[in-house]
């Protein structure tokens, strides 16, 4: 998966903001007490771009922002040196919040949604995708789709990025994955229900779920990773087929964790690294972006330590 136009462009559709609330205790129908709060700019794309934006390739970030909301977005785009090529619409972005209650180990997740995408903003969108084409040569297209766009949008972005000679990543779920997956894309993320949902059948083990990679993979998408939370990832392609299984590690956020493997799978396989060493490297990036609230990545030092204690499992053919 080596493009020979260096830039990365991330596109994410609903960019949030993901507001965290510490509440011991947290209880449904009660008065609860947040004891601290955050607040940072996210949305799929926009969380891979940050943690992109560390590695040696140029990173663009584009989609729509609420204009009312962009500001927290554009500071994190100076601070990361992330090319800021979003659109502007009118009002703010969504907000997700998670409210963490430590004391109990849950996390309850409350998605507000983000505006309507009038049919010219997405017309300018297409736009500027055509024009990052020329000079970028790896595409990622995640998130959630907005009311306003049709569903199949991955899809239609897959087919015209691809035959502009770009390399496409897609991580999304329910319909827009649906349309994508048919597009062939040349890396996909779903997790294990929205594997089991591309596949329309039960994924009751680690097996089962092996045995549904390959069959997206024998479609024709070139790399299949599966991300399985504190279980790890599977990953499939042409050069073999990986059980990934991370340490257990300090959980201060799994916001993003997702993200972060993708980020970390892109980053591997543009070096040209073997799916052994990126399937490695990629699982120990995700469990070490744990110990942090935001597209915060892991210090290289902690990720070489996270590394060596990643258990891999060959899949075996079957």
């Amino acid at each position: 998966m080596r493009p020979t136009k260096p830039g990365v462009v991330t596109v994410t559709l609903n960019a949030a903001i993901d507001q965290t609330l510490e509440c011991p205790g947290f209880t449904a129908g009660a008065v609860n007490r947040v004891v601290a709060e955050t607040r940072t700019p996210g949305g799929k794309g926009i969380n891979v771009a940050a943690f992109l934006a560390q590695g040696p390739r140029p990173v663009t970030a584009t989609g729509f922002l609420g204009e009312d909301s962009a500001p927290l977005f554009e500071a994190l785009f100076r601070e990361r040196g992330i090319q800021d090529r979003c659109l502007r619409l009118p009002g703010s972005s969504r907000v997700n919040l998670k409210v963490v209650d430590r004391t109990g180990g849950a996390v309850t997740d409350l998605n507000l949604p983000g505006p309507r995408v009038p049919e010219e903003a997405l017309g300018a969108l297409l736009e500027t995708l055509e024009a990052l084409a020329e000079e970028n040569g790896c595409f990622v297209l995640a998130g959630s789709v907005p009311a306003g766009v049709p569903a199949s949008i991955y899809a239609t972005l897959t087919q015209r990025l691809r035959a502009k000679g770009a390399r496409v990543a897609v991580d999304t779920s329910g319909a827009p994955l649906r349309h994508a997956v048919a597009a062939k894309p040349d890396f996909v993320k779903p997790n294990a229900h929205e594997l089991e949902e591309l596949v329309a059948r039960p994924l009751r083990n680690a097996g089962d779920l092996a045995s549904a990679a390959r069959e997206l993979h024998a479609t024709g998408i070139g790399l299949v990773v599966v991300s399985l939370g504190a279980d790890g990832a599977l990953f499939v392609s042409d050069d073999g087929a990986w059980r990934a299984l991370p340490p257990p590690v300090e959980v201060a956020s799994t916001v993003g964790a997702g993200d972060a493997l993708v980020a970390a799978v892109l980053a591997a396989r543009l070096a040209g690294q073997d799916l052994e060493t990126c399937a490695r490297a990629s699982t120990a990036f995700a469990a070490g972006k744990l110990a942090r609230v935001g597209p915060v990545p892991p210090t290289p030092e902690r990720v070489a330590e996270l590394v060596r204690a990643v258990r891999l499992h060959p899949l075996g053919m079957g």
